[in-house]
């Protein structure tokens, strides 16, 4: 197109294009140790020193023992998109490097200075040359020591309006000091060191294991309270730690993801890491992990953003689903996430079975005929509903560990032997995990029945949360809750699910209330019904401050244990402690004897 003869659209000049390109790889002193480290990587190297001044501005230097260059390969290694690691389009699908695109190197020559010592070790001498502002000078000899040495020099010095939205030195060290840190996880069998302005930061000599390698990095304290993960299928393998509930803080590090030994942020594994904790971890606490995802080359797209900060799978839902299992399973959770029969949340089919009382007798924690009184006046005595009679079956096959119960703390800690440990129980929020996975269980399998109330009760509320209420009455009834409208602005609750005892309308209504007004955020289906489920059983529970005898304590045990044995309640408040004999004869000076 022109206008008056002149033409409006032209080429750029190189070194223009040299430059916005750099912009998409060199975004800061970081990027260009990764880039540069990733090369060393993709080279064989097993030592590779970082050494850096002032944040990377003034000078950034990785050097290797990887397989060197020959003195025809190391400037072509400076023209764009040259590389070794592709030979057509179709390596694109297949890539098994950390490298590939011929990038890197100009780029970070296009804005900067750049000094390059590189031998193969097959011959006699080695190779140095200079690149300034991306042009290669005169090349010379060099000591042919196996490897290559790179200088970057005033990093962004023809571009001063980049150099001045960089961040202080701290902050741009910082930045590096992450990039070795994700690359000494990533490849624990390599030696790596990092320096800046003269002083060692990081030094991880080559580690035998992942595991060994993530205690060179971390805390002790988080191996000691972290669990392992592991999961494969076909196309995929996973391995890794992830943090102990009851150990989990607001802290998010470390959260450390790698696919094919790429660091990545990825939205959908992440979810589903989320996931596997569901109701295992504390409100406003964190999962922290170090996970490695290896999946098939042809499996995983890579080449999604210019700097591989994201991928993208070819089987995305499979992925997600061996993460959360995965993550699941090594929490010692049971797997209760199928979707139920029928539409909507509950699904049609006959009701689930009901679990055995703690006691035979009439009154009963978790279901049975119970009496109405007041909680006020005395914890231990029946609550303010009650509900129509409903025969006791069979919870699960009994557990095999043995369960001496020894009594209650405070008519609130059950005390017993389990097995050869000794362990101290919270009633309340044992309690609650096993009525949480009782009716996990049942709404995934065939439904949650309601149990209805003899005398049905009438909640007031605002008009903004009767109108709440009534949107999702359809969806609570699926969960066993049966509301109905009860004026201009209450609600009678005529129902709740079979097995659920204990409850006070006033104060779980507000509970699904809040569970509600996250449903719009939930990202699935699960999400939306695990917190109301964890409401309910919440208020279901037997509380502190009620006294149970020994045949209840020793049922409630069993069924925590049939339940999973899980150590945190659906909320994430710890339901355990145990000590084992070992603890034992080493607190009380008997170990060795």
């Amino acid at each position: 197109m022109t206008t008056g003869g002149r033409a409006k659209i032209h080429l750029l000049p190189g070194d223009v294009v040299s430059r916005i390109a750099a912009g998409e790889v060199v975004e800061r002193p970081a990027a260009v140790v990764k880039e540069l480290v990733e090369n060393s990587l993709d080279a064989g190297a097993r030592s590779v020193t970082v050494d850096v001044q002032d944040g990377g501005l003034r000078l950034i230097r990785v050097a290797d023992d990887g397989e060197g260059m020959s003195r025809e390969d190391a400037p072509l290694a400076f023209e764009r998109h040259a590389t070794s690691k592709l030979r057509s389009d179709r390596d694109l699908w297949s890539i098994r490097t950390m490298g590939f695109r011929g990038e890197a190197l100009p780029s970070i020559a296009s804005v900067s200075r750049v000094r390059v010592a590189t031998a193969t070790g097959s011959t006699g001498v080695g190779t140095q040359f200079e690149v300034h502002a991306g042009k290669i000078g005169t090349l010379s000899d060099a000591p042919p020591v196996r490897g290559t040495s790179i200088e970057v020099a005033d990093l962004f010095y023809n571009q001063p309006a980049r150099k001045k939205f960089l961040k202080s030195v701290p902050t741009e060290f910082s930045h590096i000091s992450r990039v070795m840190q994700q690359a000494a996880l990533a490849w624990s069998t390599v030696h790596f060191r990092l320096t800046h302005n003269g002083q060692e930061v990081l030094h991880c000599p080559a580690a035998i294991s992942d595991r060994d390698r993530i205690g060179q990095l971390f805390p002790r304290t988080f191996l000691g309270h972290s669990v392992a993960v592991e999961a494969a299928m076909p196309t995929a393998k996973l391995s890794g730690w992830a943090i102990d509930p009851v150990h989990a803080t607001s802290s998010r590090t470390p959260q450390e993801l790698f696919v094919n030994r790429r660091p990545v942020r990825h939205t959908g594994v992440f979810h589903a890491i989320a996931e596997g904790y569901g109701s295992f971890l504390p409100k406003g606490h964190q999962p922290l992990f170090v996970l490695f995802l290896d999946v098939d080359a042809d499996r995983v797209d890579v080449n999604v953003h210019p700097t591989k900060r994201e991928v993208r799978f070819s089987e995305n839902e499979r992925i997600h689903e061996l993460v959360r299992r995965a993550v699941r399973q090594a929490l010692g959770g049971p797997d209760n996430v199928s979707r139920p029969p029928g539409a909507g949340f509950g699904g049609a089919g006959a009701a689930a079975p009901s679990s055995r009382p703690f006691q035979p007798a009439a009154s009963t924690i978790d279901g049975g005929p119970v009496q109405q009184g007041s909680t006020e006046a005395r914890a231990e005595e029946a609550p303010q509903l009650a509900f129509v009679s409903e025969a006791a079956e069979p919870y699960v096959t009994a557990p095999s560990q043995d369960v001496l119960p020894l009594g209650q703390l405070n008519r609130t800690f059950l005390v017993a032997q389990i097995g050869g440990d000794l362990a101290v129980i919270d009633q309340h929020t044992a309690h609650e995990r096993v009525l949480f996975e009782r009716l996990v269980r049942r709404w995934s399998e065939r439904g949650i029945q309601s149990q209805p109330l003899l005398i049905p009760e009438p909640i007031e509320l605002s008009q903004p949360e009767a109108a709440l209420l009534e949107r999702y009455r359809d969806d609570l009834g699926r969960l066993g809750l049966e509301l109905e409208p009860f004026g201009a602005s209450a609600v009678l609750l005529r129902a709740v699910p079979v097995g659920i005892g204990t409850l006070d309308p006033g104060r779980l209504i507000p509970d699904l209330l809040d569970d509600l007004n996250q449903w719009e955020r939930a990202s699935s289906l699960e999400d939306r019904v695990r917190p109301v489920l964890a409401s309910v059983a919440c208020h279901g529970a037997v509380r502190s401050g009620r006294s149970m005898n020994l045949p209840e304590i020793k049922a409630l045990i069993e069924d925590w244990i049939a339940a999973g044995s899980v150590t945190t309640c659906p909320h994430g408040r710890r339901t355990s402690f145990r000590l084992s004999t070992e603890d034992l004869e080493k607190m009380f000076g008997r170990a060795g004897w």
